[in-house]
């Protein structure tokens, strides 16, 4: 007795194959259907990874022991006021390592002494102290930072919008502040944790007495303490700053609201993820479809093969393999597609390129079962057919 045929594995590869390869258009118009499903679900996933990985990288440089202090509402909801010496109470607490401050002077800056007063072009006024770049993590981007000198007389250093809504880059350069001419003498690099000095204007505690009628109150108290003594101190913050009205003082931590900002990301990329998975499964449509025409015009081929001796379970074999092969060839272009665009948007932000091991396997896995789904309704029908029906179809 003749013992029953078998295929290989390598057998069923170059069945699936000679099968694609009859239709080179129609299958590389669905594989790509399958690509782009899977490039856009692994670009999601690599953006947001390698954006989580920048941010964990910033607050490792920057520390997460910066603490924010500033004035509330009164108990009649008028704004309060920071006594002017808060700062030194606060520098006082055990675990504070640092403690600086800015006070906002209601003025504005102007290019020149000719542009109209409305046109303020959102920057602030800041007085500051000299030790508000180090307790902030800030840094200087060009020229200097404020001294015990600079800070006495009409100096300024700007915020890095700031400088580049005035349309200045480099300082030695002069700005009409506070009804006069104040020099530039640097302009900052952006500051993660202080945004707000992104878009302000700062000159010194004593210059701003001189020239803008500064009555010594600060507006907002920046403290950095000991890691393990944050919550500690945060507890201890707002009583310390006012002892008279500690009700009237909001605290904040800058890195609980990028971890917040990091969370509405994360909303944001659940919903890209949707719009991926949607993609997927209209490429898997187009799957089925190549598949299903395909057997409508090969019923002859089948016919002949089934004639020759192949089983129903040959014919649903090899057609199955063709929609895992042709997935397969969709899913390696999407990975290789997916992080090449992840790569690509990482080096424009300047961020770490970070696409995780299960999101290559999820990948590839998902466009074999997609495969192996859209296959299978084909494979049946054309292991269905018979041989006289097959053959005797033109």
């Amino acid at each position: 007795m003749t013992p029953p045929s078998r295929l290989t594995l390598p057998d069923l590869g170059r069945l699936g194959a000679s099968g694609l390869r009859t239709r080179p258009l129609r299958v590389i118009l669905s594989a790509l259907g399958i690509a782009i499903g899977i490039a856009a679900m692994l670009a999601v996933v690599g953006i947001s990874t390698s954006s989580q990985a920048e941010l964990n990288r910033t607050l490792d440089r920057l520390g997460t022991n910066l603490l924010v202090a500033g004035p509330g509402k009164t108990l009649f909801g008028a704004p309060a006021q920071l006594p002017t010496e808060a700062v030194e109470m606060v520098d006082r607490i055990g675990p504070v390592q640092s403690a600086s401050a800015t006070a906002n002077l209601g003025a504005h800056v102007y290019r020149n002494d000719h542009i109209p007063r409305g046109q303020t072009n959102s920057i602030a006024v800041l007085a500051t102290r000299l030790d508000l770049l180090g307790t902030v993590g800030g840094s200087v981007r060009t020229g200097d930072w404020l001294s015990p000198a600079t800070a006495r007389y009409p100096a300024v250093v700007l915020g890095s919008k700031a400088a580049k809504r005035l349309d200045i880059r480099q300082p030695g350069l002069r700005v009409w502040l506070a009804g006069q001419w104040f020099s530039v003498v640097g302009i900052l690099d952006p500051v993660p944790l202080a945004k707000e000095l992104d878009t302000a204007a700062l000159i010194g505690w004593a210059s701003a007495t001189a020239y803008a009628e500064f009555d010594g109150h600060p507006t907002t108290i920046y403290c950095r303490s000991a890691e393990d003594q944050v919550e500690a101190v945060r507890a201890v913050l707002a009583a310390t700053a006012s002892p008279g009205h500690p009700e009237e003082v909001a605290v904040s931590r800058p890195s609980d609201a990028l971890a917040a900002q990091r969370a509405t990301d994360q909303a944001f990329t659940g919903l890209l993820l949707g719009l991926g998975a949607v993609a997927l499964l209209v490429g898997g449509v187009g799957v089925a479809n190549t598949m299903i025409i395909s057997v409508l015009e090969r019923r002859s081929e089948i016919g002949l093969r089934r004639s020759l001796g192949a089983t129903r379970g040959h014919v649903r074999l090899q057609f199955l393999a063709e929609s895992l092969l042709l997935s397969a060839i969709g899913g390696a272009g999407g990975v290789l597609l997916g992080v090449a665009v992840t790569g690509a948007y990482a080096s424009t932000q300047h961020w770490p390129l970070v696409v995780p091991a299960w999101a290559f396997a999820g990948g590839l896995t998902a466009t074999l079962l997609i495969g192996g789904v859209a296959g299978l309704y084909p494979a049946i029908r054309a292991a269905r057919l018979a041989p006289t029906e097959a053959l005797s179809t033109p």
